[in-house]
Formats: C-alpha cells, sequence, structure tokens
C-alpha cells in the first residue's frame, strides 16, 4: 500500500500547482454542492481541463459534494455527476445521507465519506461501507491509533487530515456562523465566528470581564506523524486549504511528499522531520498542533490571540513560462525592486536564491521595479520550471 498525499485545490491554478509540487490526488469543488462558497471553485469546463492536467501526470481528482442539500437542489445533481463521470473524475466526497444514495443511483463514480459525516466508530464506518463507500475521512477527533484499528476491523480506505486549519466543533458540525452572521456552515458559509474576540463576563464571579479568542484553535501540523500514518496503514493524507494561498500549497505539498517519500527510499540523505516541520513554518500561520493525531484535544490546542501569525516568507508569484530562449516570465502578486532577494521554490530539492540584477518587462525593456498583477521577464534558470512558486521575506503572506 502507498500512502496517497491528497491536496486542496482552491482553483485551477492551484491545482496545478499541488499536483506539481507532488500531490497524488486533488480534492475540488464545483460552483454548487460544496462546503468552500467562497473558494474559487471550478467550472465544468475547468474540470475537465483539470481532470486532464492530474490524469496525465498521474494524478487523481476527487470532487466534493458535502453541502447538506434541499430536495430542490439534490434534483439538479444527477446531471452533475453524470457530468463528473464523463469527465474523468476519480471520486466524489459527500456527507448527506441522500446526497450518497443520488450518486450511488446516478453513476459508478467512487464515493468516499467526508469528514462531516462524523465518523469516529467502527460501527459508523461498517455502515459506509455497507452501502458502498469507497472510502471514509475520518473526524478530525480521531487518534492514529484508534484510526489504525478502524482501518484494520473495517477492511476499507482510511484517509485523514494531517495539515491545515481545525475547526473547534466535531468535524464542522457548528451553528455559530448562522447564530452571529447568518451565514450556514454546512451549507458553504462558514464566517469563522470561531476566530473572533469574545468577551467574557465574570458578574458572578466578580471579577471583571475579559476578552478571549478562547474557541480558536492552533493549525494542525501531523508532518512527525507520516511514519506513524505509514504503520497504522492510513491510506490517504490529507492537506486542508482550498481557501489558502498557492505559497502555502506548494510549501506543505512539498514538505509532506519528502516526508512520504524518505519512508520509502534510502538514496541520498533525506531531510529530517525536524527540517521540513521548520519549512512549515516559513509562511504565514498560527501556533502548530498535534490535535487529536497523537490523543484527545486538550486546551494547549486553542489559539488564545488574533494577531501575531508566525512566518518569514511571503508570496512574490509563480513562474508562467520558463524557457532558454524568452528567459523567465514571472507573474508578480506583490511588489518587487533591483536588488531584491527572492527564492523560487523547485518542486523536489533545494531550493534556488538569487538576487534580481537584472529585471525586463514584457516589451523586454530594462525595469527598476515593478508592482503587482504584471508579468516580469529575469534571466532563464535551467532548474526553474512552469508553475513554481516564488517567494521572498516578509510578513506578507
Amino acid at each position: 500500500m502507498s500512502l496517497e498525499l491528497l491536496a486542496p485545490a482552491g482553483d485551477l491554478e492551484k491545482l496545478k500547482v499541488g499536483v506539481m509540487y507532488g500531490a497524488d490526488a486533488v480534492y475540488l469543488g464545483g460552483e454548487n454542492f460544496g462546503l468552500r462558497a467562497r473558494a474559487g471553485n471550478f467550472t465544468l469546463e475547468e474540470i475537465k481541463e483539470g481532470v486532464e492536467f492530474a490524469h496525465l501526470r498521474n494524478a487523481k481528482v476527487y470532487v466534493v459534494l458535502n453541502s447538506f442539500l434541499f430536495d430542490n437542489e439534490i434534483q439538479k445533481l444527477p446531471e452533475f455527476v453524470t457530468y463528473l463521470e464523463q469527465m474523468g473524475v476519480d471520486a466524489v466526497i459527500v456527507s448527506d445521507m441522500g446526497v450518497f444514495q443520488t450518486v450511488k443511483s446516478s453513476c459508478n463514480i467512487d464515493i468516499h465519506v467526508s469528514t462531516q459525516a462524523s465518523c469516529l466508530n467502527e460501527s459508523t464506518v461498517s455502515l459506509w461501507k455497507s452501502l458502498g463507500a469507497k472510502r471514509v475521512i475520518l473526524g478530525r477527533e480521531v487518534s492514529i491509533t484508534e484510526a489504525k484499528k478502524i482501518r484494520q476491523n473495517c477492511g476499507i480506505e482510511v484517509e485523514m487530515f494531517s495539515h491545515g486549519s481545525l475547526c473547534m466543533a466535531y468535524s464542522g458540525h457548528c451553528v455559530i456562523s448562522n447564530y452571529t452572521g447568518g451565514r450556514d456552515s454546512n451549507r458553504g458559509g462558514c464566517a469563522h465566528s470561531c476566530r473572533f474576540e469574545y468577551s467574557l463576563d465574570f458578574k458572578n464571579n466578580q471579577k471583571q470581564s475579559k476578552k478571549s479568542f478562547f474557541m480558536s484553535s492552533k493549525d494542525l501540523n501531523g508532518i512527525e506523524l507520516v511514519d506513524q500514518f505509514e504503520d497504522a496503514s492510513i491510506d490517504s493524507l490529507k492537506i486542508e486549504g482550498r481557501m489558502k494561498t498557492a505559497l502555502y500549497l506548494a510549501t506543505v505539498v512539498k514538505s509532506y511528499r519528502a516526508a512520504i517519500d524518505s519512508l520509502k527510499t534510502a538514496e541520498g540523505p533525506a531531510p529530517s522531520p525536524q527540517e521540513l516541520d521548520h519549512e512549515l513554518r516559513s509562511f504565514s500561520h498560527r501556533d502548530y498542533t498535534a490535535g487529536g493525531l497523537s490523543g484527545e484535544f486538550g486546551s494547549e490546542s486553542v489559539y488564545d490571540r488574533e494577531h501575531g501569525l508566525c512566518g518569514d516568507y511571503m508570496i512574490i508569484g509563480s513562474i508562467k513560462n520558463a524557457s532558454a530562449q524568452s528567459g523567465l516570465v514571472l507573474e508578480v502578486r506583490n511588489g518587487l525592486k533591483l536588488g531584491d532577494k527572492i527564492e523560487i521554490m523547485t518542486f523536489k530539492g533545494k531550493n534556488i536564491e538569487i538576487e534580481l540584477d537584472q529585471m525586463f518587462d514584457f516589451a523586454d525593456v530594462p525595469i527598476e521595479s515593478i508592482n503587482p498583477n504584471q508579468l516580469l521577464k529575469i534571466p532563464y534558470i535551467e532548474e526553474v520550471n512552469t508553475h513554481n512558486i516564488v517567494r521572498k521575506m516578509g510578513r506578507l503572506s
């Protein structure tokens, strides 16, 4: 069995970044039926292009259908999943039992049960297996030890979250967002109300009221537990973050790819878990926790502040074209000037650090600076490829 690395794809460009940096599979949402209404999401044409891009590189594509639907919405689902099957989508991710049954009766696509279904025990997992599920994505509350027993005793593929934002509720079953903003977290509208600062009233204890972020969780980081996932025969490690930046995606996927590959081969020096953990601290993030992977969540998993996100790098852009004839074409998202030091993130191995001593606009005119949302040309570097992410030291993310 090979441990699958599953990456988020918030839009078509991020799908390509995830695949190129080493993801075995990506998950994405269409314009309906998913839980990330504010993500870029995919049109039907983009799903087709994304599947073709991934399959050419031996990566799989899963489409999320994990929203809870009303009858007028579920009636539209057969046409959509029929299209997904025609496009070669490898699986859909479902939480609603009515959606599950509709998919099953409409096509032959594999069905993965979403973490939104809160699968925490063998009985629940066995039930989903009996209904025809190919894989179950366990709730984030399940430890690796518990997941190992479920995998052994139920005989169904098991997926676990290994990195990214955590929800303070059981696998997303939260209605705080509904109350504070009228946005349904189970239908794609979560306002992340748990991240807000709240006032605690201690009048009954004759203490002054206090402001706190007591419901906000630290970010999950399981990079140092990859060998335990492998030992537990977990089928897939899932990275959270369809709404995160391409810098986040490239860094996390590359790091976990290196960690997983280091379990398979003894060729050459492999980066240590500590080195990879250090890389995962390079971009903007909350403090990290292993969450429930090693046991029950405790008070140490609470992120008790709003500001002060950690991270030393900001995204500069991505390489749109790399050729000896035209040089490197960089789509700039944060401004640059001559003399700046940038770092090009290769797909594998060491990144490439350079100082910008030559810059050209798209008409090949030398320039000294460039603003965001423009194309920049710099001299060709052989090891650089299209879709490489470019970063530089700074506090933007």
